[in-house]
């Protein structure tokens, strides 16, 4: 999504006549695809996570981001994650976005971790609850995070094996 953009519920239909469009409106078909997307593209993550929220009822601006999302991934199919070899260095990242929903106020929480230079985990997604402070929208992002990281942590023994087991 292109920067400073901001969607919100205000910008969708109001009038009769606009939302008679909208229930013929075909929107949910391109989020059809959101999943998989989001499983194998994760410079789309954010973009598909804030433009989902309207997918019931899209208005202009809406799907001015989402044909912008289909454009992008159009002209960046064949751009593809490489991982390096050597010794296997797991990072990660994290950070949030403090109150970034005008609708309703709450933070975007967002990581993602990194196995030799390509990403293996990410997430972007809505806050579940309106936070105070931006200290505590962070606190947030760090949980989610951490739980990510306890999980890998838990299970990189097992691929360090099986990425062992395939090398050359």
């Amino acid at each position: 999504m292109r920067h400073g953009i901001k969607l919100s519920k205000k910008q969708s239909p109001k009038t009769d006549e606009e939302l008679k469009g909208c229930r013929t409106s075909p929107m949910p078909q391109p989020w059809g695809i959101q999943y998989a997307v989001q499983c194998i593209r994760p410079d789309v993550a954010y973009a598909l996570s804030v433009n989902s929220r309207y997918q019931a009822c899209a208005g202009e601006e809406h799907w001015g981001t989402v044909k912008s999302i289909l454009k992008y991934l159009k002209r960046t199919k064949d751009i593809f994650l490489i991982y390096g070899g050597g010794e296997l260095i797991l990072e990660g990242h994290r950070d949030a976005s403090f109150q970034l929903d005008d609708d309703d106020a709450k933070s975007q929480s967002g990581f993602v971790f990194k196995l030799n230079g390509g990403v293996v985990a990410w997430k972007s997604s809505k806050q579940d609850t309106t936070t105070d402070s931006t200290t505590e929208a962070e606190y947030i992002s760090a949980s989610g995070a951490v739980k990510e990281a306890v999980w890998m942590k838990t299970t990189s023994k097992s691929w360090v094996w099986y990425l062992v087991l395939l090398s050359p």
